[in-house]
């Protein structure tokens, strides 16, 4: 029995971790992709705004 105890913690990880990647492809796309798209887009758009230097007035 002391390979049932050995074996059980390696395949209760992989059975959760199987899981895990399921529900990550499974939530990708959708109804809420084009949602989720562009609230990347604003946040990237902002990242960028703030990481642009300010124009001189005089010229």
């Amino acid at each position: 029995m002391d390979y049932v105890s050995a074996l059980l913690p390696p395949v209760v990880m992989a059975v959760f971790f199987i899981g895990l990647i399921r529900v990550i492809v499974k939530t990708q796309g959708g109804a809420n992709k084009a949602k989720e798209d562009a609230a990347v887009d604003a946040a990237l758009a902002r990242a960028e705004a703030a990481h642009q230097p300010a124009t001189p007035k005089d010229a």
